[in-house]
């Protein structure tokens, strides 16, 4: 059974961190692009950050280059997101997403999606 549990959400005030991690079981974690993608409230769901098979690319959206960092650690199938420099506009649904033949931009590209983790910044 295909499982991505995500983890690390929370409250937070404008300029802190957070760092989401996304356990991935039940299938060969290197064989999958691996990113996450964000839902605010009454929107639709957005691409945040994504990480080829290896690790050795990396592609962000252009509202959190700079501050949020993917990486990926194959060994322990997981997928952490580090997220610096919060503003508000970043509270969202967190999600982590898993794709196997594209490294994942367009919610047409996961095969697997997470449940999600709320991330809230506010004063």
């Amino acid at each position: 059974q295909v499982q991505l549990i995500d983890s690390g959400g929370g409250l937070v005030q404008p300029g802190g961190s957070l760092n989401l991690s996304c356990a991935a079981s039940g299938w060969t974690f290197s064989n999958f692009a691996m990113g996450w993608f964000r839902q605010g409230s009454g929107k639709e769901r957005e691409f945040v950050a994504a990480i080829s098979w290896r690790g050795g690319s990396t592609d962000y959206a252009d509202s959190v280059k700079g501050r949020f960092t993917i990486s990926r650690d194959n060994a322990k199938n997981t997928v952490s997101l580090q997220m610096n420099s919060l503003k508000p506009e970043d509270t969202a649904v967190y999600i982590c997403v898993a794709a196997l033949r594209v490294v994942p931009r367009s919610v047409t590209d996961i095969d697997y999606w997470g449940q999600g983790t709320q991330v809230t910044v506010s004063s």
